[in-house]
């Protein structure tokens, strides 16, 4: 199989992380005189930064007990602090569905001009996306999506398939020469649809790799306690590895300590997300990890972009349609030490 190099290509660079909030994703809803002209051709208005008609933007997001739902949180809120004519009114973030329903029914309530929700559970919150919708309230669906399409005018996320897709190709492109390759996958939580997706994209990407075997799996939760134990486990149980695939780099930090415990390094590690901590190791490249997968939270600044946009009745500079797209889904860009200069920035803590 020819080399993929998808990602870390130039395509990447501009779809994958923080150029998603504010470059590639709403480019030209800066101003650029050529994108408003091409705007005015269409007979389109382009969301731009100069100030136009208020908008208060509800935000309901997640409980920040994990870095990277944290980095949502700050995405979002750095985002809206940017434009003099949004108010972001935000909830106290919640992973108990109800207490999140009831939160997102208050934002309801006041009245919000639109609405951005990461629903700690998708088909339980798909009830009040929908109530939102009817009640004229639109709604951008951030990461996890709703059940129905009609809870939502716009979702935007991750590629979770591609997130393991792109793990997968890494991996088999450093160790295509080696005949019987062995890996093991250190999963995240295996009841979100998510993990199985990222397995999935994992999984069909080693087939195109005959050489190598997927000899074990564990799922860690995405948690450092639990990303340490799990990854004990799997040292334990196999005596040979040539590479870990860990969907997570919160769960990481767990891992290579388990790693570094166990005094194993004959193999190498890919991680996912793009926290600072595991960006900043593969650039001093002196331990088993080599690369992360983005999983990039700059998407929820995108999503105040989004909302501000359909608050103000805009469509997105440089696109045809009068109207802002159904799905935005954000590149999972791999980040190695070739490339990870480019993407320090985007790391979070």
């Amino acid at each position: 199989m020819p080399e993929q190099r998808s990602f870390t290509s130039r395509r990447g660079l501009l779809f994958g992380t923080a150029a998603v909030s504010a470059g590639a994703l709403l480019t030209a809803c800066t101003s650029n005189e050529s994108n408003e002209a091409a705007a005015a051709e269409n007979n389109r208005p382009a969301a731009d930064d100069k100030p136009g008609k208020h908008v208060t933007i509800g935000f309901a997001g997640p409980q920040a007990d994990h870095g990277w739902l944290n980095a949502i949180n700050q995405n979002a809120k750095s985002r809206a602090k940017n434009f003099s004519d949004v108010t972001l009114e935000t909830t106290e973030g919640s992973n108990d569905t109800a207490q999140q329903i009831g939160q997102i029914e208050t934002l309801i309530n006041k009245k919000v001009d639109v609405l951005v929700i990461l629903p700690a559970d998708g088909k339980a919150l798909t009830q009040v996306g929908l109530r939102a919708m009817r009640a004229g309230i639109p709604v951008v669906n951030l990461d996890r999506i709703f059940n129905s399409s009609q809870a939502y005018r716009c979702w935007i996320g991750g590629d979770n398939y591609g997130m393991g897709l792109n793990a997968g190709t890494y991996i088999g492109e450093k160790l295509k020469g080696k005949k019987n390759a062995k890996v093991v996958e250190l999963a995240g939580l295996d009841n979100l649809e998510l993990t199985r997706q990222r397995t999935k994209g994992f999984d069909d990407a080693l087939k195109n790799y005959p050489n190598i075997e997927k000899v074990a799996r564990q799922a860690a939760d995405f948690t450092v306690e639990s990303g340490q134990a799990k990854m004990a486990q799997l040292l334990q149980a196999q005596s040979k590895i040539d590479a870990v695939w860990n969907h997570d780099d919160d769960q990481g930090v767990g891992a290579l300590r388990a790693i570094e415990q166990a005094g194993r390094d004959e193999f190498l590690m890919v991680g996912g997300a793009g926290a600072l901590s595991a960006l900043q190791a593969i650039k001093q490249d002196k331990g088993v990890l080599k690369a992360t997968v983005l999983y990039p939270p700059s998407m929820a600044a995108s999503a105040i972009d989004l909302a501000r946009a359909l608050g103000q009745s805009k469509g997105i500079g440089g696109l045809s349609q009068y109207e802002i797209p159904a799905s935005l889904t954000v590149y999972s860009a791999v980040v190695d030490k070739d490339n990870v200069d480019q993407y320090m920035s985007t790391g979070f803590k």
